[in-house]
Parts: C-alpha cells; sequence; structure tokens
C-alpha cells in the first residue's frame, strides 16, 4: 500500500492564522505551556474566571476515586443562574439571548431579561409539579425556545434533564424514561419538519402506556395546534402552567458535583448508555471552549450551532457554553433544505451570523447541492466555521473555507464525545496554522495521545487508538445506575487510560488526523485501512458528492472495502455502473494504494442518515454483507434502504442515475 501516512505529511494544505485575526484573537499560543506546567492551576483559572460561584471552592481535582474524578467539588454553583441571571444583573438584560427561526417562518426574540423571567416561571412550574432536587425530568421536544428553558429550569432547581432526541421512537423514549426514573415528562404537541407539522405528544402517550411508574406528569407545549389525546390529571398545557407561576426564583445552590443531566447514547452492545455529566466541571470545561475555539466576543458575535438539543452538542454548544458567555444565537426548527436548499444561508444573512458550527455531513450535502445556492446570499458576516460530529474530509473542509468563509475564516475541526462533554482537540483560531482535514492538537489542559495495542506512545507517523491520559473537568462522571459498565466500556482497554473507541494517526508534525470509530478501520489483508481515508480520497474525485465506505467479512483477505457513493449532478450520465466504479476505483488506488481499493461501489441516490445527519454505516454493513438490514426506524427516510438493496442486487452493467441506484462490483 502507498503509504497514506507519507502522503499526509508532504501533500496537505496549511492555513497559517491571518495577523490581523491573531491579534485580537481570545486564545493565547502561551496558553498551552501554562496548562502543561499546572493543568490544575490552569483549570481553576478558568473556573473563577468564566463563572459565578454560589460558594468559592478550594479544592481543584480529586481523583482518589478515579476513574471518577470530582472537580471543585467543595464549591456550589447553579448552572441557570451562569447562564441567565448573572447577565441580566451586570447589565445585559436587553441583550438578544436568542433568535428564534422556525421552520414555517415564525420568528421570537428572546432577551436575557426575557429568558430569566421564562426561566424563573418554569422553575417554579416544575415545583408546583411536584419535581425536586434531584428528580429526574425527561424532556422530547423540537428544537424550539422552551426546550432551552425546559432544561435551564431544571437545572435552576437541581433536577437532572435527560432529553431524548425528539425523532427517537416511543420505544426508544420508553427505555429512556424508564432507566432514569423520570418523575416528569416535558414535550410538545408536536413540531414543524420539512414543510409539515409533526407530532410528538402521541410518542409519550405511547411510551408510558408501556408503563412508566415513576412518572406523574406531562407537560405539553403547544406549538402545532394539532389535536392531542389528554389524560385528565397527568398531562397539563405549558402555557397554563406557567401562566400560574410567579416569575421570580431563587436558583438552588447546588454541590459542584451535583449531576446536571443524562445523555443516553447508543452503546455496541444492550442498552443506551445514560452518560452522566455534573455541574461545575462541565460547565468550566464547556465555556473556555466556547469562548477560545470560536473566538467568540458576546457583545459583537452572531453563533449558530446547528444541532438539535437532543444531542451532547446542542446541550453544550447551544444551551450552556454559548448563554453562559452572553452570547446572542441562532436557533433553527427545520431543516437546511425546507423550503429551498438556501434556508441556512438565508438565515445567516437575516441575522448576520459570525459563527457557524455545524456537521461534516451537512458540508457535503451542501456541497453535492452546488456553489451557487449559498453563492446567492450575503455569507460576509461570517468569520468562524466550525465542524462536528466526525471527521471532516480536506476536500469539504476546503469547500467550507472557500464557498461559505470567502477563503477568510478559520475552519476549526473539533473532536470530543458525548463522552467527553466539551471539545478536546481542536486548532485555536488566530493561533493555530490549520491543515484541513486533521482536529490537530488537545487544547491547553487537555492530554491525550494515540497508542498502540500495548498502550505504548506511537512515534510521529504512526497510528493507533486516541486515549486521554489525565481527568479533564467535563469528563463523564459513570454511566447511570452501572458503575461496572462504566469502568468496562471506557478503562477496561488500556489500564489506566481513558480510550475514546476511535482509531488516530499522528503525522510527521505530530498533528492528530481522527479514523473514526475503531470498526470503523479495516483490516485488509495485514493493513489497516481508514474507512474515512477512502471516503476522503473519492470524494476528492470530481464526480463524487457524498461517500461512505464500510468493511465487509471477505474469505480472502479478512476484510472488504465496500463503497456507497453519491454522484454530483453533473457528472450524472448514461456510463455503465461499472465504467464509473472501474474509474473511482482507480482513483483510491492513485490517492491511497491499490489495497485500498473498493472491491465494490455502489452508485446510490442517498445514504441512510438519522435526523441529525449521521450516516447510520452499520445498516450500510448490512447491506453489504447480505444481512438482513437492522433496524432502521431512526432513519430520516428509511425507505432509503430498500433502494440501496434493491441497488446492489442490479446487475453491474446497469446505467448509473441520482434517482435509482446501481451497482459494480470488481
Amino acid at each position: 500500500m502507498a503509504d497514506a501516512l507519507e502522503n499526509l505529511s508532504t501533500e496537505v494544505r496549511r492555513f497559517a492564522p491571518d495577523p490581523e485575526f491573531a491579534a485580537q484573537a481570545n486564545a493565547r499560543p502561551e496558553g498551552y505551556a501554562w496548562a502543561k506546567a499546572d493543568p490544575q492551576g490552569f483549570w481553576a483559572e478558568q473556573a473563577r474566571e468564566l463563572l459565578t460561584w454560589s460558594t468559592p471552592f478550594e479544592e481543584v481535582l480529586d481523583w482518589s476515586g478515579a476513574p471518577v474524578a470530582r472537580w471543585f467539588a467543595d464549591g456550589t454553583i447553579n448552572a441557570a443562574y451562569n447562564a441567565v441571571d448573572r447577565h441580566v444583573e451586570a447589565g445585559h438584560g436587553d441583550r438578544v439571548a436568542i433568535y428564534f427561526e422556525g421552520e414555517p417562518g415564525d420568528t421570537r426574540t428572546l432577551t436575557y431579561a426575557d429568558l430569566q423571567r421564562e426561566v424563573s416561571k418554569a422553575a417554579n412550574a416544575l415545583v408546583a409539579l411536584g419535581v425536586g432536587t434531584g428528580d429526574r425530568v425527561a424532556v422530547y421536544m423540537p428544537l424550539i425556545p422552551e426546550a432551552v428553558i425546559a432544561m435551564l429550569a431544571c437545572a435552576r432547581i437541581g433536577a437532572p434533564h435527560s432529553v431524548v432526541f425528539g425523532g427517537f421512537s416511543a420505544e426508544a423514549l420508553h427505555s429512556r424514561i424508564l432507566d432514569a426514573e423520570a418523575k416528569l415528562v416535558i414535550t410538545s404537541d408536536g413540531g414543524y419538519r420539512r414543510g409539515s407539522a409533526s407530532a410528538l405528544k402521541p410518542a409519550v402517550d405511547e411510551a408510558l402506556a408501556k408503563g412508566a411508574p415513576t412518572v406523574d406528569h406531562v407537560l405539553v407545549v403547544r406549538r402545532t395546534g394539532q389535536d392531542v389525546e389528554w389524560t385528565e390529571g397527568r398531562d397539563v398545557w405549558w402555557h397554563d402552567a406557567l401562566e400560574a407561576a410567579s416569575d421570580q426564583h431563587e436558583p438552588v445552590a447546588l454541590e459542584a458535583e451535583h449531576p446536571l443531566f443524562i445523555l443516553y447514547t447508543s452503546g455496541t452492545t444492550g442498552k443506551p448508555k445514560g452518560i452522566l455529566h455534573t455541574t461545575g466541571g462541565y460547565l468550566t470545561q464547556a465555556a473556555y471552549t466556547h469562548l477560545n475555539v470560536f473566538d467568540l466576543k458576546p457583545e459583537t458575535d452572531v453563533y449558530w450551532c446547528t444541532a438539535d438539543i437532543g444531542w451532547i452538542t446542542g446541550h453544550t454548544y447551544v444551551v450552556y457554553a454559548p448563554l453562559i458567555n452572553g452570547a446572542t444565537q441562532v436557533i433553527y426548527e427545520g431543516t437546511p433544505d425546507t423550503p429551498h436548499r438556501g434556508r441556512w444561508w438565508e438565515i445567516v444573512a437575516k441575522y448576520k451570523v459570525s459563527i457557524l458550527y455545524t456537521a461534516p455531513t451537512a458540508i457535503r450535502t451542501c456541497m453535492k447541492w452546488g456553489d451557487d445556492i449559498p453563492g446567492a446570499h450575503d455569507l460576509s458576516s461570517l468569520r468562524v466555521l466550525g465542524s462536528v460530529g466526525e471527521p471532516i474530509n480536506p476536500e469539504a473542509w476546503v469547500w467550507y473555507r472557500h464557498v461559505i468563509g470567502g477563503d477568510r475564516t478559520p475552519v476549526v475541526d473539533t473532536w470530543w464525545q458525548t463522552e467527553t462533554g466539551a471539545i478536546m482537540i481542536s486548532p485555536l483560531p488566530g493561533v493555530t496554522t490549520a491543515k484541513p482535514g486533521s482536529a490537530q492538537v488537545p487544547l491547553p489542559g487537555i492530554a491525550a495521545d494515540v497508542v498502540d495495542d500495548d498502550a505504548k506512545p506511537v512515534p510521529n507517523g504512526g497510528g493507533g487508538y486516541l486515549v486521554l491520559t489525565e481527568p479533564w473537568p467535563s469528563m463523564l462522571r459513570g454511566i447511570w445506575g452501572d458503575m461496572e459498565r462504566y469502568q468496562d466500556t471506557y478503562w477496561s482497554r488500556f489500564k489506566g487510560l481513558y480510550f475514546a473507541g476511535d482509531g488516530a494517526k499522528k503525522d510527521d508534525d505530530g498533528d492528530i488526523w481522527l479514523l473514526g470509530r475503531v470498526d470503523d478501520v479495516m483490516n485488509v489483508s495485514g493493513h489497516r485501512l481508514s474507512t474515512t481515508e477512502i471516503e476522503s480520497a473519492l470524494v476528492s474525485h470530481p464526480s463524487v458528492a457524498e461517500a461512505a465506505v464500510v468493511g465487509a467479512n471477505d474469505e480472502t483477505t479478512g476484510q472488504a472495502v465496500v463503497a456507497f457513493v453519491i454522484l454530483r449532478q453533473d457528472a450524472v450520465s448514461d456510463r455503465p455502473a461499472e465504467e464509473i466504479a472501474t474509474e473511482l476505483r482507480n482513483h483510491v488506488a492513485k490517492e491511497i494504494g491499490p489495497i485500498a481499493k473498493p472491491r465494490t461501489i455502489l452508485v446510490v441516490a442517498e445514504l441512510p442518515k438519522t435526523r441529525s445527519g449521521k450516516i447510520m454505516r452499520r445498516l450500510l454493513r448490512d447491506i453489504a454483507e447480505h444481512r438482513t438490514v437492522g433496524d432502521a426506524t431512526t432513519l430520516a427516510d428509511s425507505s432509503v434502504m430498500d433502494l440501496i438493496s434493491a441497488g446492489l442486487a442490479a446487475p453491474a452493467t446497469s446505467k448509473a442515475s441520482p434517482a435509482e441506484p446501481t451497482s459494480a462490483t470488481d
């Protein structure tokens, strides 16, 4: 195999910081040395500078109970006070906290003073419904202001929230309500998606009908006006509950290690894992990373993270960090292509968004739609672009900077997880010379490395497993109700090291390149190949808009590369699928090496994606290995799998078309 690491180190493009940007940047190069010399002192300074404590802490870190950390444990604090009240007290009550854009085009503007009133009323409403400090609250809502208010109201009274993504099924909601033993469910009649109202309340009713003995009430926001079934004595309208509540509420001072939220994430086996995050350390790292990775200037910036609150990105970089830092942000309820494919860029222009944080999947989708769509809107307000969720291929990175950022914006490619709570590895704008496709280096105060099977650090140019070697403030404190699973899942592979589950490699400079989940790193004839690397090679071909690669069992090579590709609109023709496949296979061989050539290439109209935009590679793996396709209920469009299955069964001489998938196997 042509050495991909060697190619990476010699061919990668570099983008040095703009001197004018660097002179005004929040992040400073000396932060790395300070944090390395005194990591606890570094984090203590961030906690004191960025947060307001009810009781100041003296102890910074207690690691005696490893692998469970206690940060700032003798201090007391309230997340909602830090996100809302203190800004009002500082005279910033008139600053816009949230610009809300509904998918149908309705809008709302909430200042910090508005937010304080609404969160206080919601907190009082929760107390009136019997929710107290320590009780868990399930939140199952669309991305509307009431979702943010509900989460902050829970934090205000010390009731850990468990947000369940509104696209999940009743069964998924039921299992999470049971595991967290939620006392209250907050939902809405529905939300808007792709031009129509979709219902949410029926899924709650179905989930509770399966049995949920701890739930006393369901608090329902009226969003769409749909008719809903009503259970008297259990169901309560949000507007009625808040109308009856006072807008005065004293936030509860909570220990820094008090649980802030539980967020469930899929496990490789068994039931979903309830990732537990506490308060003081989480808020510290959330605020620090948001301020420095995005170079936030709260007085002038308009920030937009496109994530839903059902995911960790929405928790940290929609609800908590922006509000803690006093930012003005946009939240948008709908999809990027409703009512037209320029909707995102229309919103950027309308609100003069200056910081945009989104996923590579969304970026590649916009690439596929063409440059002319964003080109029709004024995007000159943008000054920092961010990427999150999966490794971004260099071609998408460069397109993002060139077309969306006008060749002037830093791009921060961020690596982190539900479990880490906040960004861990990322360039710092104004400091880092960026390399497209690389998350590059751990942030100040974060200790990460790439190790081999024996837990030994690999040299520059080597690949292996990404691990975290020291505790960090926003780290998970366990899996809810199952500490043994926490130890087994994250700490058993390498003694004393947190194993993130991701493969990574270092280039010749020591910068980190993420290779995706370890099960997305294939072993083909003894060669370790990254699915992300092969996807990047495919997308670098001018005919390919998007690609997903999986490894399929192969009697000869152990695993074989199977690729699913979407062609650009201008590349679709009557050429046989076999001819297209051969061209793409040869392109991969040229970019990486012959060993990486896909055994099978399938041209498809779409890829199976969840509503949050994540490609469901396990379903593609089922197709590639001719298994019955697994559960597809979380897909945005489950019919995609039927089309792909039909395409793989088609003869290799089929014509490639953007509407009908066809296959070509060599």
